[in-house]
């Protein structure tokens, strides 16, 4: 299982790109497999990206995640590429649907049938980012053309997926999923197999799980939950991730936390191998040592 660090942006010196540079520099020196940005209401995720890019040399980059309704999906091939192409293919692209109250409530665009929305969306994306001409036509897109950027032959793509539809899309249409708010029973028991199972019948190879994960070394572990869970409280009353909390039996985020000590950590860590969990990106919490989670985070790649 690969491991890598989420950027941490939305908050903090990484919200400059020279902060966001410094932390990915410093992430690739202790060794991490992947340096993990989310698209938040700052820094744009796949430009402050490609200029990373432009500033490392061996940490894969990805997206966890970028939301698909703002972009044609011919634009956001276009751009995954371009940043790949700055990242000398390095970039692994993560896309989801975001959430109904941000897709209408701040960009005032309609959230009717999500999943026929990802359908069609993956079906001009996935060939566009292999550089592959599309001339699709269906309900919401139509697309007829070819994105070529040729320093960037193909980008890996990723869908947020938790719900049952999603999942089979991420399995069949994408390279695998890349999850927020599932815990190991969510991950075991419905998450990897589905995504398994729709890969398999589709005869795609196996797909990457990629489990975002609120992490961090705590000296106080009951302090430390009730920081997190008023902190991330958001995420408890988004539908979608309160579907996955539910599934899990956590009243809120702090139930899907690797939290504890160092042991703690490296439990939850060995259970996540031990599930079928192909890529883990930790975000690492204030509420502990942030240095020193990191540092143990690195011993254990």
């Amino acid at each position: 299982m690969k491991i890598g660090i989420n950027s941490g942006a939305a908050s903090g010196p990484e919200t400059t790109i020279g902060g966001l540079i410094e932390r990915a520099q410093k992430m690739e020196a202790h060794g991490f497999d992947c340096f993990w940005m989310a698209s938040m209401f700052g820094l744009d995720a796949m430009t402050a990206l490609a200029l990373v890019g432009q500033n490392t040399s061996k940490i894969q980059l990805g997206t966890a995640v970028v939301p698909s309704y703002p972009r044609h999906p011919l634009v956001m091939a276009q751009q995954a590429a371009t940043t790949n192409a700055a990242a000398s293919g390095r970039f692994n692209l993560g896309i989801g649907l975001s959430h109904k109250p941000i897709i209408e409530g701040m960009y005032g665009m309609s959230y009717e049938k999500p999943a026929r929305h990802m359908r069609e969306y993956l079906s001009v994306l996935g060939p566009a980012l292999h550089n592959e001409k599309v001339d699709y036509q269906g309900e919401q897109y139509g697309a007829h053309g070819q994105i070529s950027v040729s320093e960037s032959e193909s980008v890996p793509l990723l869908v947020a997926a938790l719900g049952d539809v999603m999942l089979g899309l991420a399995g069949t249409m994408a390279d695998g999923t890349i999850t927020w708010m599932t815990g190991l029973k969510t991950l075991e028991e419905h998450i990897i197999p589905k995504v398994r199972k729709a890969a398999a019948d589709a005869g795609r190879s196996e797909p990457r799980i990629v489990a975002g994960v609120p992490t961090a070394i705590v000296d106080n572990k009951e302090a430390a939950i009730s920081r997190i869970d008023r902190g991330m409280k958001m995420y408890g009353q988004l539908d979608s991730y309160r579907a996955m909390l539910d599934r899990e039996g956590a009243a809120g985020p702090s139930g899907v936390a690797n939290i504890g000590d160092e042991s703690d950590l490296r439990k939850y860590i060995q259970r996540l191998r031990d599930i079928g969990v192909t890529d883990l990106n930790c975000a690492v919490l204030g509420v502990g040592d942030h240095d020193t989670t990191v540092e143990f985070l690195a011993s254990e790649l």
